[in-house]
This record gives C-alpha cells, sequence and structure tokens, in this order.
C-alpha cells in the first residue's frame, strides 16, 4: 500500500512536469557585452568551480528532484547515473519521507549506489531536528547536506507545517553537523534580510533559488480540493533579484543559484551574478521524463561546451573570471534595485 507521503512525491514529479514552461525565460533581464577579439582556445577553459571546500568538475549539478516513492526511486537511479557518467554533483529529493517510513529508504540509497565516488547532496527540510539531518546524511553517505526553507509551500500544502522552528533547527544543524551546510529555499528566492538572519546563525552556504523553476505555490495549489490560493503562484523573488539581493554578503558566504535555469548561458548569467554553482532540477527532469540517459548525457556534455564557448566570448578562463563580469540589468530590475537600496 501506498503512503501518502510516497504518493505526494509522485505528485510533486507529476505536477512539476505538468507546469514545466520551456519558453519562460526571466533570465532575459540581463545579459552580456560580447568581447569579438577572442585570445584563448576553448581547450584553455576551465570550468571547474569551488562550493565551499567542495570542488566541482563543472558550476552546474542535478538540483533535488526525486526520492520517496517507487516511481521517484526510478529517476533517482538514472538521475544518479547519468551524474556518475558525467562527473556532476546531485542532490536528492526531501528525505523526510524515508525518515518516517524506512521501507523507503532504497528510493535514496540508490543514488549512492548508482554513483559510489560522485558529490551527493542530502536534502531535509528546516523543520527537522540535528538527528534527522545525521539520518539523512548516514542514509546516502553524503558530502553535503541541502537544508530547504519551504514555509510557503508548507502553507499552502493541504497537509503542509502550520507552524515552524527554522531557525533554531538550523542554527543547531549549522553546529553539530560536520560536513558542509547549505540552506536552500525552493522557488521562492531570498531577501537580503534572510540572508543577514542566517548568517547570524552561522550559515556559510546559501542556495537563493529563485522563482521562475518548479512553482510548488502552483504544484501545492493544484493539490488543494478548492484550489483556492492561485494568488500565490508568483510569489517570491525570482532567482536573478535574490542574487542581486546576496551581492553585499557575497565576501562572507558562498552563494548558490537555481530557479529557472534552463541553459548553458543561465547558468553563466548566474555565475556572473556571484553564485559559485547552479542547481537546475525542472530542466533535467523533463529531459529524463522524455529521453533516455545517452540523451540526457550528450545534453549535459553540450552544456559544458556551451559554457566554455561563452567564457571564450567574454574573454574568461575561469569561473573566477566570469563571477567578475558586469551583466547590462533591464529598466526593471534597475528600478527593483532602487527601491530596495541595493547597489551593483
Amino acid at each position: 500500500m501506498i503512503s501518502n507521503h510516497s504518493h505526494r512525491k509522485d505528485e510533486h514529479v507529476s505536477l512539476a512536469e505538468k507546469f514545466y514552461q520551456p519558453d519562460k525565460d526571466l533570465f532575459d533581464e540581463v545579459r552580456f557585452i560580447n568581447q569579438g577579439l577572442a585570445t584563448s582556445s576553448l581547450r584553455d577553459i576551465n570550468i571547474a568551480s569551488q562550493l565551499g571546500p567542495l570542488q566541482l568538475s563543472a558550476p552546474f549539478y542535478l538540483e533535488a528532484i526525486s526520492g520517496g516513492s517507487e516511481r521517484t526511486k526510478k529517476l533517482n537511479a538514472r538521475l544518479a547515473t547519468i551524474a556518475n557518467q558525467t562527473g556532476l554533483a546531485m542532490a536528492v529529493g526531501s528525505q523526510s519521507v524515508a525518515l518516517s517510513d524506512p521501507s523507503l529508504r532504497d528510493t535514496f540509497e540508490i543514488v549512492r549506489q548508482n554513483n559510489p565516488d560522485g558529490l551527493i547532496f542530502a536534502n531535509l527540510g528546516a523543520n527537522k531536528t540535528v538527528n534527522d539531518a545525521l539520518a539523512a546524511i548516514d542514509m546516502i553517505h553524503a558530502d553535503a547536506l541541502e537544508i530547504h526553507i519551504n514555509a510557503a509551500q508548507e502553507l499552502i500544502m493541504p497537509e503542509g507545517d502550520r507552524t515552524f522552528n527554522f531557525k533554531q533547527n538550523i542554527s543547531e544543524i549549522v553546529t553539530k553537523v560536520k560536513i558542509p551546510i547549505i540552506i536552500k529555499e525552493v522557488g521562492f528566492g531570498i531577501s537580503q534580510e534572510t540572508i543577514s538572519e542566517l548568517l547570524q546563525l552561522g550559515v556559510t552556504a546559501i542556495n537563493v533559488s529563485g522563482r521562475g523553476g518548479t512553482n510548488f505555490a502552483m504544484i501545492e495549489n493544484f493539490r488543494r480540493h478548492s484550489k483556492d490560493m492561485d494568488y500565490l503562484k508568483d510569489w517570491g523573488l525570482t532567482t536573478i533579484e535574490s542574487l542581486l539581493e546576496s551581492r553585499q554578503f557575497q565576501q562572507q558566504a558562498t552563494f548558490v543559484a537555481s530557479g529557472g535555469v534552463k541553459s548553458p548561458l543561465a547558468v553563466a548569467k548566474c555565475l556572473a551574478l556571484g553564485s559559485s554553482a547552479v542547481g537546475v532540477a525542472g530542466y533535467f527532469l523533463n529531459q529524463v521524463i522524455k529521453y533516455d540517459d545517452q540523451h540526457v548525457i550528450d545534453t549535459i556534455n553540450n552544456w559544458k561546451y556551451g559554457l566554455k564557448a561563452i567564457m571564450l566570448m567574454l574573454g574568461c578562463s575561469t569561473v573566477d573570471e566570469l563571477k567578475r563580469q558586469r551583466l547590462i540589468l533591464s529598466p526593471r530590475l534597475i528600478s527593483y534595485l532602487e527601491q530596495r537600496n541595493i547597489k551593483y
């Protein structure tokens, strides 16, 4: 018999695919200035990136998507195989379902089995305890732990949490867990006020996860019987807005971007706005559902080539050099910066 929690995992994947918008690209609000006199060779471009103490062979990775049901076990198995073949890091979906139902542990354990030497991120909600975090890490022998803050999702979710203890739990996890901790939104973005609070809690890595990708406000409202909270479908900050909010803190913490990333150009823009790595969830979920593993592997390799090509056209040979590029902003973003008193 399938548990309600396990069924919800299947619903999330199905609805993420249902609401996936391949043509929606909020990254059009920023653009690079072409540098025409190329002076380097593509083979000299290095796309390796540093995420805290973790060395990534490429600055984008497979962001938290699946696990917790038989269907999502198969997706996790494939994603882990693809990550193994391409050298990408990978995050699993929320493991809370496997903590409450140990029979579902194998839907996450399969990731480490299929990718024994890869970088794998565990994933748990901020309403969970230190002991929960340690159990999630042990489940997949994780190299890092994503702690997601998702109050908006929970409040729209019919059976979601209504009481939150995020700050105390995050503080305790950051203090007591020895592997890198990444605090992650779930598609609603992060403000400078929230970043400041997270830094005070001892957080050193933040995934801004902005609006524009997988929309959990739409997903959870669709699951409501009356579907009466559709007014929150555009709640939150975009990924670009969130990265701009993070600018003044980028010497104090490491930032990751995710939310609506559908191309190597979007990856490059996130890096130029100061992120050290870029998580991609919806795009690769769509790829895995529609195509076989080799097609997805080819796509990832094409992304690596595309990112190198963009860097060469900008005169950048490393990710650190790309992070120093200045982007042209749309009038709307310039207005946003003025209203938020943010300097760029």
